[in-house]
């Protein structure tokens, strides 16, 4: 086979490999495996909940994975199912659910009017749950912008400022979380005192690293483990504290000194009563993936589920695996598939377009170039990289010189934090559209046999 059809079924494998990944993780697929009905019994994960105890059985469906959640649910509940509120981004409502339905489409990565309407529809229907009250809570990524709530004191423009800010600097999420949590009321377990003292089982989607529950849409319904002070530190590690608008700043200075309590930690009596189930994650990408690669004739590795950092340091790393693997058949024998997820951030200096997936392949592009029968591929499984309509980018050993014949120059891209122009002048751009689903990134390495 000659090197071109070779790596042309090396970046044919790669998309396949990543679609199975996707499939694996499917929202609707998720909740039908987590949760059964028998009769009046609600079965999820290994508890029974007799519908016949509660009043009421509401529904909050958060995230961008929120629709095809709250679609299952309502198709499992029947009319058991009293109201629901769902909150999801713009573009992602597949259809409309029916009139118990109250639903909100709002802004992402940066909140917007919306996000204030949905935390607040939320928080009002939590509020009327009473402990003989049952409440399913929807939860995936993307929540934390979507439904935003300032406290007392704040705007939604000093909240969307601080997003901003933290998001250019390169915060991982933890870090961007901590913040955001204490400038929220429903963020860091302020939803499940609003829902207090009913029962609520939240069924979640994670799009964290290590699972989080604390974390994924900043923890709504969990308890909180972060202060004010790790507020405040993140904003001073990323020279944030006088760039920020003046009222977080007094509000953050406020919290340090007790005068406004904490978010809700272990241990509170509101989360009594609070039950989280995890019914999809990066890992079962990520497994899935392994089993495709296999299926298809390569040597499957897993690298990591944990993958954080600059994108481009990270695809250096990537990189040099490769080349380990073309030179030596080690840490895996060709035809290898190195497999990894997480979630890696850019530190936005220039004035391009992009997001972390297409930034780490333009990099790992720079770092191949002319090894032949080296394939990377990354992508967001929401379907959406940053600010753009890709959800990723694929590349090989020769995605720089091609570029080069069409006036590219792959470095200045890179600098310029512009990966999108230039793998769409390529044609290596990964659309997906909105996926419906959100598990973090999932990344694939093809080396070709011999």
């Amino acid at each position: 086979m000659s090197v071109e059809k070779e790596e042309h079924a090396l970046r044919r494998d790669a998309l396949q490999i990543l679609h199975a990944a996707l499939g694996a993780v499917d929202p609707s697929a998720a909740v039908r495996r987590h949760v059964r009905r028998e009769g009046n019994q609600l079965l999820i994960g290994g508890e029974r909940f007799d519908l016949e105890r509660y009043r009421h059985v509401f529904v909050l469906a958060l995230g961008k994975a929120a629709y095809p959640m709250a679609y299952a649910l309502q198709v499992l509940l029947g009319s058991r199912l009293d109201r629901g509120v769902l909150v999801t981004k713009y573009g992602h409502l597949a259809a409309a659910l029916d009139e118990r339905w109250t639903v909100v489409e709002a802004g992402h990565p940066v909140p917007d009017e919306n996000s204030v309407r949905g935390a607040q529809a939320l928080a009002a229907l939590a509020e009327q749950a009473g402990p003989e009250d049952l409440i399913l809570c929807a939860l995936s990524g993307g929540g934390s912008a979507l439904a935003t709530w300032p406290v007392e004191g704040l705007s939604l423009s000093d909240l969307q400022a601080v997003t901003d800010l933290l998001l250019r600097a390169g915060a991982t999420i933890h870090e961007l979380n901590a913040v955001r949590k204490h400038l929220d009321r429903i963020k860091g377990g302020g939803l499940a005192r609003f829902a207090y003292p009913a029962t609520v089982v939240t069924l979640v989607l994670s799009d964290v690293v290590g699972d989080d529950l604390s974390v994924i849409a900043s923890g709504p319904m969990a308890a909180d483990p972060s202060t004010f002070q790790d507020a405040w530190r993140v904003l001073n590690r990323y020279g944030l504290l006088e760039r920020v608008p003046l009222p977080v700043r007094l509000h953050l200075e406020a919290g340090l000194h007790g005068r406004i309590p904490e978010t809700p930690k272990p241990g509170d009596e509101i989360f009594q009563r609070v039950f989280h189930h995890i019914i999809a994650s990066n890992r079962l990408a990520a497994r899935a993936a392994l089993e495709e690669a296999a299926r298809l004739g390569y040597h499957p590795l897993l690298l990591s589920t944990f993958m954080e950092g600059e994108a481009r340091e990270v695809a250096r790393v990537i990189a040099a695996i490769a080349k380990e693997i073309a030179a030596t058949d080690q840490p895996v024998p060709r035809p290898a598939c190195v497999v990894w997820g997480g979630e890696t951030t850019v530190t936005v200096r220039g004035s391009g377009r992009g997001g972390r997936n297409q930034e780490l392949v333009l990099a790992a592009a720079i770092a191949l170039q002319g090894w032949p029968d080296c394939v990377v591929a990354s992508m967001g499984t929401d379907g959406i990289d940053g600010p753009t309509d890709a959800a990723g980018a694929l590349a090989d050993g020769e995605s720089v010189h091609r570029a080069y014949l069409l006036g590219l120059d792959a470095m200045a891209h890179l600098h310029a934090n512009d990966a999108y122009a230039f793998f769409e002048a390529l044609g290596d751009l990964i659309r997906t559209g909105p996926t419906g689903t959100n598990v973090n990134d999932i990344g694939v390495l093809l080396v070709g046999p011999k």
